[in-house]
């Protein structure tokens, strides 16, 4: 495998690369900085992207940090660099989420690079999925995902689903009397065509996706009360495909292993023919999140909620100019 120089170039194009992961609300709450003497990425918090009503312990925003991170080293190892990762190096310094320094050769069998060419293709969708099963091989796939690294998938029976769903349901009736809820969601969201087309952040009116007029699939109505011109309305599925994404610790270490399999289980999933989405409605309120688990699984705390089908791929949401998320010295 050839090695690209890192120069501007190619760190400009790595952190391209990781930029386009997926994050809560698309606020993209993420840094880095460049080191050339050491060849070492920093990857940082952006706490000025944080969400204190929705996210008050910043667990979500890890999670978007850390999918930022496995983005950076699956385009790291496609670029023919072997990113050595460490995670929270420096404890004074917690808003240094982790460190990825570049050295070469990479493995010639390392399983990243093939997850490159999903990394553009990969989009939230918001849209209904049909009710075709995914096959045992694919869901154990999934699961091996997750597990290279450090967390667990499970895909749970029909009494959990439904317990999921109806957790969703209360936590959509506590968010509509919760004013600093519906702050965070108004902050992150971009209503108008004009606004929407020019945004480079928040998630914009083309990729609510339709309005739910039936099923039980659970997706986030950004609109919420809001009216959105030309917004159609469809049927959801009535038998989501659900899988639970945790770990068996919930510190702000096992939030970022967390992130970096939900985007590696994404990937794959998206080389799978797999439509996706993500739910973490009922995991952003304490009391909901703990029943949201199940005592008989290995998953102590559970990070997120897929929703996975075969169905049409989400739009493609803008990203910050890199310029504005990096920094070479």
């Amino acid at each position: 495998m050839s090695v690209q120089p890192l120069d501007t170039k190619t760190v400009t194009a790595l952190v391209h690369d990781a930029t386009a992961a997926p994050s809560m609300h698309n606020a993209q709450p993420w840094r880095f900085r460049f080191s050339r003497d050491s060849s070492t990425f920093h990857v940082r918090s952006d706490l000025g992207r944080a969400m204190p009503h929705s996210d008050p312990d910043t667990r979500a925003l890890h999670l978007g940090c850390g999918a930022a991170l496995f983005n950076l080293r699956v385009a790291a190892v496609h670029a023919g660099w072997e990113p050595a990762t460490h995670l929270l190096p420096d404890p004074a310094d917690p808003e240094l989420l982790a460190t990825v320094r570049l050295t070469e050769p990479a493995r010639p069998d390392s399983a990243l690079a093939s997850l490159y060419p999903a990394i553009y293709r990969r989009h939230t969708s918001r849209y209904p999925f049909a009710e075709t099963e995914i096959p045992a091989s694919v869901q154990a796939a999934l699961a091996d995902a997750a597990r290279r690294e450090g967390a667990q998938l499970i895909f749970p029976g029909a009494w959990h689903v439904q317990l999921l769903l109806d957790l969703v349901h209360d936590a959509e009736g506590r968010d509509a009397v919760d004013p600093g809820r519906a702050e965070d969601l108004a902050r992150w969201t971009r209503i108008g065509t004009d606004i929407a087309d020019t945004a480079t952040d928040g998630v914009p009116e083309y990729a609510f996706g339709p309005s739910k007029r039936d099923g039980k699939a659970p997706v986030r109505d950004f609109a919420g009360r809001r009216r959105v011109a030309g917004r159609s309305a469809a049927i959801f599925e009535k038998s989501p495909h659900l899988a639970l994404l945790g770990t068996t610790n919930d510190r702000p270490e096992d939030w970022l292993r967390a992130g970096q399999a939900m985007e590696r289980v994404l990937l794959l999933a998206t080389l799978e023919g797999l439509a996706t989405s993500l739910t973490s409605h009922a995991l952003e309120w304490t009391d909901l999140r703990w029943v949201a688990r199940d005592p008989q699984s290995a998953i102590g705390y559970v990070s997120m909620v897929l929703r996975l089908g075969y169905g049409p791929e989400g739009p493609e949401t803008s990203r910050r100019p890199v310029r504005d998320v990096l920094d070479i010295e």
